[in-house]
């Protein structure tokens, strides 16, 4: 009988939650039928469910990923039956042997013509032989890439009026109806494929909205912020669509616009241009969830940090409020992870990476892997500012950098927070008031050891303080020779 684990369970359940009810499902004796096949490579289960039919539940493992299906109406999946029935393999219950309906051995022949027929493709694509009819997929598939194009054009001219009136009456024009005229917009740019641009009025509306209820200045200056990026996107990608439309190469590129306008990266497309890294070992050195109100999502951040490089990466998993239950959240990661492909999107400074996760092995982090992040660490404050400068000079860039620094020490003068580096320049540790971000300086603070406050590297977000008019940094955790000392989890 095949061997299964809780821990293979919760790996691939949608939530903690499903987790849970199907172990109370096979805990309280759901099932009523269990069934197997004589080659270990399909299971069966007859459950009882809220309704007067019993819900069947299958599992096909004639590859590594198991096929699940459910008779149940629920949109999960692995659903909490199809969880049951592992936990009922994992609790080694009976299984008589029976089988395999006729219907699964259809879809696996169905499954493996596909497969077979992909495989051909990529062959003949290897060769440079390409059927006819694969010539006339293409030639569609540029007429609808072409037709799109156009069609953000047009959409690109509809926000660039909305920005000129915002210009010419003021942004505090925006209040009462006018909001809903912007709301309407901003529905209307998705028609136009326009996801990136659509965001940030989004953004710019939430920001005058919090304006209007608390008064607070800071609100002001982010819309002034947004309203100046969504200003310069219309622009660069006017100029960057309408070059793809007179070179007629409509084909998706390794330009950041091509995302901010809100295009979708496959991995294949960004291993196809290059954009990836072979047998890559990072080690996560913080983690946030962040409640995104303009978009309505939560953002699963991971910040990573390459042993061989020190680069600082972000992994984020986006789960939108109305499909919340749907979407496994990610968690922290204590461990070192050894990718065979690591793929980076578009960018310089904090890429976005990602990974297929059932390739991943981990192991404990190794104080020689510490050892060689530290090494990697900037050391000069007055030379990382400079960086930072240039980084944020540049319209569509994050309003933060994150990076490792090699500190002398932390402290206070009078009361503010600060860090110190082995030239004696100063920078001031303060939170981030940006999109939902947790704060953590007061966790620094609180800190019983003192030797962490000397001489160690700090993971931080570098960021400019728009109402004090400098730049300052968040810290994210503390790298040691032997630990990560977490601030934000």
């Amino acid at each position: 009988m095949r061997e299964i684990s809780e821990q293979f369970i919760s790996s691939i359940a949608p939530n903690a939650a499903a987790v849970s009810n199907g172990k109370k499902i096979s805990s309280k004796g759901g099932f009523v039928k269990l069934s197997r096949s004589e080659d270990d490579t399909f299971y069966m289960g007859q459950c009882k469910g809220s309704g007067k039919s019993d819900y069947i539940v299958t599992a096909d493992f004639i590859e590594e990923t198991p096929v699940f299906r459910c008779s149940c109406p629920s949109r999960q999946f692995p659903c909490k039956h199809s969880l049951a029935l592992l936990f009922e393999m994992a609790a080694k219950k009976d299984f008589e042997v029976c089988e395999i309906p006729q219907d699964i051995l259809d879809k696996r022949k169905k499954k493996e013509a596909r497969e077979a027929k992909k495989q051909e493709k990529e062959e003949a694509a290897k060769s440079g032989v390409t059927v006819e009819k694969d010539a006339a997929a293409i030639k569609r598939s540029k007429a609808a890439k072409t037709k799109k194009i156009k069609k953000q054009l047009e959409g690109l001219k509809l926000a660039e009026d909305m920005v000129r009136s915002l210009l010419q009456a003021g942004l505090g024009t925006m209040g009462g109806n006018s909001v809903k005229t912007y709301t309407d917009l901003a529905k209307q740019l998705g028609d136009y494929y326009l996801l990136g641009p659509q965001i940030y009025v989004k953004r710019l509306i939430v920001e005058i909205e919090a304006f209007k209820k608390d008064g607070e200045e800071r609100h002001y200056r982010e819309a002034v912020a947004i309203l100046v990026k969504l200003r310069a996107l219309i622009k660069k990608s006017e100029e960057y669509l309408n070059t793809k439309l007179e070179s007629d190469d409509v084909n998706s590129d390794d330009n950041i616009l091509y995302e901010e306008l809100g295009g979708e990266w496959k991995l294949e497309e960004l291993n196809a241009l290059g954009l990836k890294k072979e047998q890559a070992k990072l080690i996560q050195l913080s983690f946030e969830v962040i409640y995104d109100e303009a978009r309505k999502e939560y953002l699963d951040t991971g910040w990573w940090a390459d042993i061989e490089n020190g680069e600082v990466s972000f992994r984020c998993n986006y789960r939108p409020v109305k499909a919340v239950k749907y979407i496994k959240q990610e968690d922290t990661v204590f461990e070192t992870a050894c990718i065979p492909v690591l793929s980076y999107y578009p960018g310089e400074l904090n890429r976005r990476i990602r990974w297929n996760w059932e390739s991943v092995e981990f192991h404990k982090i190794e104080k020689e892997e510490l050892a060689q992040l530290k090494e990697h660490a900037e050391k000069n404050l007055a030379d990382t500012q400079k960086k930072i400068k240039n980084q944020m000079k540049k319209t569509l860039a994050d309003n933060f950098v994150v990076l490792l620094f090699a500190y002398q020490r932390i402290g206070k003068v009078g009361a503010i927070p600060v860090l110190e580096d082995a030239f004696g320049n100063r920078i001031v540790l303060e939170d981030m008031r940006l999109n939902g971000h947790e704060g953590s300086v007061d966790r620094l603070l609180m800190l019983p050891e003192e030797e962490l406050f000397q001489n160690q590297v700090l993971l931080g977000a570098f960021f400019y303080d728009e109402e004090n008019r400098r730049i300052c940094v968040q810290p994210y955790s503390i790298v040691t020779e032997d630990r990560v000392v977490r601030l934000l989890y």
